[in-house]
């Protein structure tokens, strides 16, 4: 087939470009930033959660500078284990995990149970996990990652941190410190593991 020629060029000459190289602009001129100022993080909630710790990570995380969001099954009031409440103001279903740049993954045996039997929680998970983000289990809820088929990592991914509950504001500044390096590619794989 023959081919049309080409319209005409709009300058005669080709002019040199301003700039060639930005480091500014490119994603590969790290560290950038530093810090987690800005970034969203997902805190799962639902009813059962154990409140005093999935507080104590939204207050670190706040006190950083990243907006901390709770994100349950639903969007409203759930119950803690201590009997209060906290407010979800986005669900799995309509803020999916590629929204966020971390993940928090809360303790109390009911929240944990409801969780496990919600499809969207193992999306969650596995999304995070594919995209390299960095997730936090407090607690029993090591068990959604076992159920979402996300192999401990026994330290070997920087990313994947757990923790039990009471130690909540002890493991904070490891957790700001492993969202903070962004992406952890030692997990990444073609095609993904999960």
């Amino acid at each position: 087939m023959d081919l049309p020629e080409g319209p005409p060029k709009a300058l005669a000459t080709v002019p040199k470009p301003e700039v060639k190289v930005s480091p500014a602009l490119s994603l590969t001129a790290l560290p950038g930033e530093c810090g987690i100022r800005t970034r969203q993080i997902a805190l799962l909630v639902a009813d059962g959660v154990h409140g005093a710790s999935i507080a104590a990570m939204h207050g670190a995380l706040s006190k950083a500078g990243a907006v901390g969001h709770f994100v349950g099954p639903r969007i409203g009031a759930f119950t803690t284990l201590e009997s209060g409440e906290v407010e979800a103001g986005k669900s799995m279903e309509n803020s999916p995990s590629v929204l966020f740049d971390a993940l928090v993954l809360p303790d109390g045996d009911k929240a944990i149970e409801t969780l496990a039997r919600n499809a969207h929680t193992m999306e969650y998970l596995k999304d995070q996990y594919r995209h390299c983000k960095t997730i936090l289990a407090l607690g029993a809820s090591r068990q959604l990652l076992e159920l979402a088929g996300i192999p401990a990592s026994k330290g070997k991914d920087l990313g994947l941190l757990m923790a039990e509950r009471d130690r909540a504001a002890v493991v904070a500044p490891v957790f700001i410190a492993a969202i903070a390096a962004h992406r952890h590619p030692s997990r990444d794989s073609d095609p993904p593991k999960l």
